[in-house]
């Protein structure tokens, strides 16, 4: 009677391999497929690196950029999200320094209109005053009427 390992077949009937060839396949076999403690086992192929696929001349072709991306799928996702947080933070410092010059516009703005303002009032006084000088008074009444004034 014979002892039947799970893979199969007779222990007595297997030649014994060194126990280096057992623990670690036999480098001589078949290239998929190796022979430990008369168990198979079938090894993957191996592997051809991180970013590249193998060529028929045997050179390394990179991966195109959507493959590496479904590769690195969640470095991708996190590369885009950090990319948008960036450009969220520049688009509102951005922003920020545009309401800073827009409020520096409007204090210029209303201080040229203080002085406008200024002025017109000063041609006013001076225009009214000199029409006061004239003898009829016609010039004087129009003046008023013009700038909207009772007359005094």
């Amino acid at each position: 009677m014979c002892n039947v390992p799970i893979g199969g077949g007779c222990w007595k009937s297997k030649k014994m391999k060194s126990s280096h060839s057992r623990l670690y396949g036999d480098s001589r076999g078949s290239i998929g497929s190796s022979d430990i403690g008369g168990l198979k086992f079938f090894q993957a192929p191996p592997s051809t690196g991180g970013g590249s696929v193998q060529n028929f001349g045997g050179r390394r072709k990179p991966l195109g950029f959507m493959a590496n991306a479904m590769k690195r799928k969640q470095s991708f996702i996190q590369f885009f999200a950090m990319t948008g947080i960036l450009l969220l933070s520049v688009r509102s410092v951005g922003q920020k320094y545009r309401i800073h010059n827009l409020t520096e516009d409007t204090v210029a703005l209303k201080e040229e209109q203080e002085g406008l303002a200024s002025r017109m009032n000063n041609i006013k006084q001076s225009l009214l005053a000199a029409a006061a000088l004239e003898p009829t008074g016609a010039f004087a009444a129009r003046l008023r009427l013009l700038f909207g004034e009772e007359s005094k």
